[in-house]
């Protein structure tokens, strides 16, 4: 069977965002934390792989890039096919049934920020309790590689983070628009791992993966205040996250595909 053509598949994204939308709170909160947990497996999963290799990718970054991106869809992979509640999903995913005036503007902003809450838990724990106190990155080539990303996520300027954020999210929500038109596991597979692995190598700004990256930075060592990784990273990536699934993917596809 083909997948959905363009016009099914945005009739499948309101269905899924008026879901969410709707979510009680309970399950809510669980799905959450699940996907925040979610991607920062990937982001373990990029670090110990991506940079598991310094006397090759020390002359060729490239290939660092390479291997981090081709490993950390898996947390999008969990999310998309198992439901959890990622915030830059949802971004794009409430958008439709809100210009088409099934869902309104409140229930909409009470469920990004409680889905970017979730997240954040999620990824914090996960970073703690799964990474720093098991050791993962204990190795002076991951602690080095995650105190340098930390300190260089949060030393660009407010206006770079948030064009970074508008690219990160544009491919995050372009997968998961991809991933509601096929209709079996490998195609949802494959829609989830193309445009995140763009992402990834080009160095854009997810603020779900920096709720990880920055805070196990920190507790590796790196010299970053909580102020600091919000105001510097995570507020200026999370509302270029939230132009490029809102504008660049929910709203425009809603245009281009409505009846």
């Amino acid at each position: 069977m083909p997948v959905k053509t363009p016009s099914e598949t945005l009739s499948a994204a309101c269905s899924a965002g008026i879901a969410k939308c709707t979510r009680p709170a309970g399950r809510l909160w669980t799905g959450s934390i699940l996907a925040g947990a979610y991607i920062a497996l990937g982001g373990t999963l990029s670090v110990i792989i991506g940079f598991g290799f310094p006397e090759i990718t020390a002359s060729n970054p490239g290939l660092q890039r390479l291997l981090s991106g081709l490993v950390f869809p898996i947390g999008l992979m969990l999310v998309v096919v198992l439901g959890a509640d990622l915030f830059t999903g949802n971004n794009a995913l409430l958008i439709p049934p809100l210009l088409q005036r099934k869902l309104g503007f409140v229930p909409v902003l009470r469920n990004w920020s409680v889905v970017w809450l979730g997240n954040f838990i999620g990824a914090l724990a996960f970073a703690y309790f799964m990474v720093f106190l098991t050791g993962l990155c204990s190795n002076p080539v991951y602690t080095k590689a995650l105190v340098s990303m930390a300190a260089a996520k949060t030393s660009a300027s407010f206006g770079i983070i948030f064009l970074k954020g508008i690219g990160a999210n544009w491919c995050v929500c372009l997968a998961v628009w991809l991933a509601l038109s096929g209709r079996r596991l490998g195609e949802k597979l494959l829609a989830c791992e193309i445009p995140v692995f763009a992402f990834v190598a080009l160095g854009y700004e997810h603020c779900v993966a920096n709720m990880f990256f920055i805070p196990l930075g920190i507790m590796l060592g790196a010299d970053i205040d909580i102020a600091t990784m919000l105001t510097s990273n995570i507020l200026p990536a999370t509302l270029g996250n939230v132009a490029g699934g809102a504008l660049f993917v929910g709203a425009l596809h809603y245009y281009l595909n409505k009846d």
